[in-house]
């Protein structure tokens, strides 16, 4: 029997249904009772007469427990007079499928009223709350926006592997794992195999899956195993044509949630969705730090020039809010030393960028170097020899020039709810010390 969703209600009134959910609330009155039974998309009001005929339901929901989950057969009626969506269910029949107890360990509904470690703990309790519900559905609208957005552009959709023989894509630590006897590590991307697919002649791939980063930061915005969009594409000619088409799946993501959700986003989490204008706003990082010590004060770090601290992407942030009244910047030409072995260069510079929202890296983007011969003269400058073999392999037959992005699901979630940290984000976080739930 399909599941009749408490939002398409209304399409029943006057006829008999049976409904399931759990039970939000219980008022036990001299006369009559009241049970607020909500699913997913909502809550509607039962109401049961205290009489002869419904001695054996009133007897039920004496004994129910709120968070219990219920089946209940009637009659869906309007009245105006409830409050609730003007409507009830009269019941004939009341079964209870579980029985919650008497008391919840967190208050769920009041996300003030435990820790975040908390209700993390006792996170399947923790996410019944309609924030979190809504959290969800607008990552659900984000992903299948943008999904639809590379699919319309002739994108192949890849499953790359998880377990890998080598260590060495970038600084990031890795997990080590034993594997049948030998050394093996959990990915840090999928870079490495959507440049493969472009060696294999595929053009435009894209990727939603779990990577794994093993850095010991407990920061608002890093998590040890987090999901990233990956994308990477064939025969774009400069930087420019990616910041270009990752300006127009942003548009695309945040118009959907912009339409669909706005107002419940309003509601909920007191944020205005703001769909930005092309082109995003883009600065070199040598600018950009001029701009900030005039402006601010702010002078990088000697051991971090070349590269952006989380202090410097807030005040980059704050900076472009200001000069072009936009959210999103583009700053390009960072130092060879802070970017990976195998982003193109010019002029020694890396032909790459990062993209900052809301004051936080969204994304790093770049040409990848193609050719063969100066691939593998980068990678040895970056002191890796056997243990990027294999990768080097991919480049020895013809490899059309390509680039390519990761955006980090979670934490574009985050910064678009601004719910201030991944913890509140991701469904079961994991971080240098979380691994329960």
């Amino acid at each position: 029997m399909k599941k009749i969703h408490f939002k398409d209600l209304k399409k029943y009134y006057g006829e008999d249904i049976t409904i399931e959910g759990f039970v939000d609330k219980i008022r036990n009155l001299q006369y009559v009772q009241f049970v607020i039974v909500r699913d997913v998309t909502g809550e509607v009001q039962v109401t049961i007469e205290k009489n002869d005929e419904n001695k054996e339901l009133n007897e039920i929901v004496s004994n129910l427990t709120v968070e219990s989950t219920v089946k209940i057969k009637g009659k869906l009626l309007e009245n105006e007079k409830v409050k609730l969506n003007g409507m009830e269910l009269i019941p004939t029949d009341i079964i209870v499928t579980s029985n919650s107890l008497d008391e919840l360990p967190i208050n769920y509904k009041d996300i003030n009223s435990s820790s975040i470690d908390t209700r993390i703990n006792y996170r399947f309790l923790d996410l019944r709350n309609k924030r979190n519900i809504l959290m969800f559905k607008v990552q659900t609208c984000l992903i299948n926006t943008m999904r639809n957005y590379v699919l319309d552009n002739n994108f192949i959709e890849i499953h790359t592997p998880k377990i890998i023989g080598t260590a060495s894509e970038s600084g990031s630590e890795v997990f080590k794992l034993d594997y049948f006897d030998n050394d093996a590590y959990l990915a840090q991307s999928p870079q490495f195999y959507k440049q493969m697919a472009m060696c294999s002649g595929f053009e435009r791939v894209f990727e939603v899956a779990p990577t794994f980063r093993a850095e010991n930061s407990n920061s608002y915005r890093h998590a040890t195993d987090f999901t990233s969009f990956d994308i990477e594409m064939s025969y774009v000619d400069n930087l420019d044509d990616i910041m270009d088409f990752e300006e127009n799946l942003l548009i695309a993501a945040l118009s959907a949630v912009k339409e669909k959700y706005e107002e419940e986003i309003k509601d909920l989490f007191k944020v205005d969705i703001t769909v930005p204008t092309k082109p995003f706003p883009r600065i070199k990082l040598e600018d950009l730090y001029k701009e900030l010590e005039k402006k601010y004060g702010f002078k990088m770090d000697f051991n971090e020039v070349g590269d952006m601290n989380a202090e410097a992407e807030k005040l980059a942030s704050k900076y472009i809010k200001e000069k072009y009244g936009h959210e999103f910047v583009f700053i390009t030409d960072f130092s060879a030393k802070k970017r990976a072995f195998y982003h193109k260069r010019e002029n020694k510079i890396p032909i790459g960028a990062d993209l900052i929202w809301k004051g936080c890296e969204i994304t790093t983007l770049a040409l990848r170097e193609h050719r063969y011969e100066i691939l593998k003269k980068q990678a040895l400058e970056k002191g890796l020899d056997k243990d990027v073999k294999f990768y080097l392999e991919f480049f020895k037959y013809g490899c059309p020039p390509h680039g390519g992005f990761g955006l980090g699901v979670d934490r574009l979630t985050m910064l678009l709810l601004e719910t201030g940290s991944l913890k509140e984000t991701m469904f079961i976080f994991r971080g240098p010390n979380r691994l329960e739930p």
